[in-house]
């Protein structure tokens, strides 16, 4: 059943003055809110292992971010943006990072309206280097509300090494500024290695080697899971009622390892979810779990998939069957697409504890850190704001105990 919700009773007042433009000098020296049994304090984010339960299953999203936005120009002059989603052919991220002289991608195009046909040119604005490479994009067709664009080059390198030459980090739209040099390593987190994402799981920027050592000193066991980030985690919703939102839909994957360790500490240890990202990814390997007990194979995961009614099912038996099935296809990593929207009347499976920033009136990250804390978000977010927190994605963070 999808719950009624108005978008309008989830906002709150965001002056412009706390949203973080840029981020702190030192990663961890950000502020850290804390809330626990419905009790709010604060804290450095350097003290974060201090406020760990022990043996606890930690979970981080290790999706790279990459410099997804390409400037071509127009014979007449107008420039026109690409910004590159997901790939098309060929379909694996990993194969068409690797491709040499063309690739294909689902793409949003920056003033469209100018770009009717023809290939355009990359804008190299008189780099030698780049203007060797002879980029070129093509409109294939349309896909939903974006393109599919064709893009060729020479001098036979990869995409991947193309796009880290000639793109720029796509940095929120929101810090109505460009990306500078310094956003290409500090809109990243330290533990990147899965490239893919158009946006960083900015949970993860506080996090230090330092404190990455402090966590695995304290016996708290570290695993990651990639989920890659899309544009739609900036998509404001438009509708009146949540349940006319279409929730973006976005792949991940995850090892048989991570599964195996996941299934044995439910129910003994703290789940900790380092982001919405993880936690969105977390919940719905349970679904993906149902889907095996239920039809012998996991599928995608549509949004209201959880607010069916259905059998109650125990998180780890869920987790397990996903574990059997890898085994049985003798497969050793489970990769799938969600579209899970988490909204207030969710029930929790498999997240005890979320560490996350601070999160866009009237949107979807906002809705799921209501469903996680209940009506207590107000409070929250009224401490954060009154106590000098810096908000959105290069702001403070907060842990929340659910």
């Amino acid at each position: 059943m999808e719950p009624k919700i108005r978008i309008e009773d989830f906002t709150y007042n965001l002056p412009d003055e706390k949203i973080a433009k840029y981020p702190l000098p030192n990663r961890d020296d950000s502020q850290i809110l804390i809330f626990r049994n419905k009790s709010i304090s604060g804290s450095v984010f350097s003290n974060l292992t201090d406020l760990l339960p022990e043996n606890a299953f930690m979970v981080f999203n290790n999706t790279k971010v990459v410099p997804a936005r390409l400037f071509f120009r127009k014979e007449s002059g107008a420039v026109i943006e690409i910004f590159c989603l997901e790939p098309y052919n060929p379909v694996e991220y990993n194969l068409s990072f690797a491709s040499t002289a063309k690739c294909s991608w689902i793409c949003v195009v920056g003033n469209n309206k100018r770009w009717k046909s023809g290939s355009l040119k990359y804008d190299a604005s008189g780099h030698k280097e780049l203007e060797g490479y002879d980029l070129t994009a093509t409109k294939i067709g349309p896909y939903e509300d974006m393109f599919i664009i064709e893009f060729r080059w020479k001098n036979d390198i990869t995409f991947s090494q193309l796009i880290e030459t000639c793109g720029k980090v796509p940095i929120p739209p929101y810090l109505r500024r460009d990306s500078e040099e310094s956003d290409t390593e500090r809109y990243q987190t330290l533990y990147a290695k899965m490239r893919g994402s158009v946006a960083a799981p900015t949970a993860g920027l506080h996090f230090t080697e330092k404190l990455l050592s402090d966590i695995d000193k304290k016996g708290i066991k570290r695993s990651e899971l990639s989920l890659h980030v899309g544009a739609g985690t900036f998509q404001p919703v438009k509708t009146e009622y949540i349940s006319d939102h279409l929730m973006h839909s976005e792949p991940f994957s995850v090892t048989i390892d991570f599964l195996r360790d996941l299934r044995d500490k439910i129910g003994k240890n703290k789940v900790i979810a380092v982001g919405t990202t993880s936690a969105r990814c977390l919940e719905s390997l349970y679904y993906l779990g149902i889907q095996c007990i239920k039809y012998g194979k996991p599928e995608n995961i549509a949004q209201w998939e959880p607010y069916e009614e259905r059998e109650e099912t125990g998180s780890k038996d869920s987790i397990n069957a996903l574990v059997l099935w890898l085994e049985k296809e003798n497969m050793n990593v489970l990769t799938a697409r969600t579209r899970i929207i988490i909204v207030p009347s969710y029930k929790f499976r498999i997240t005890d504890i979320l560490i996350t920033n601070f999160h866009q009136p009237q949107s979807t990250l906002l809705l799921l850190i209501a469903a996680f804390i209940g009506e207590k978000w107000r409070d929250v977010y009224n401490y954060a704001l009154n106590n000098n927190f810096r908000f959105l994605s290069y702001g403070d963070s907060s842990i929340l105990f659910r």
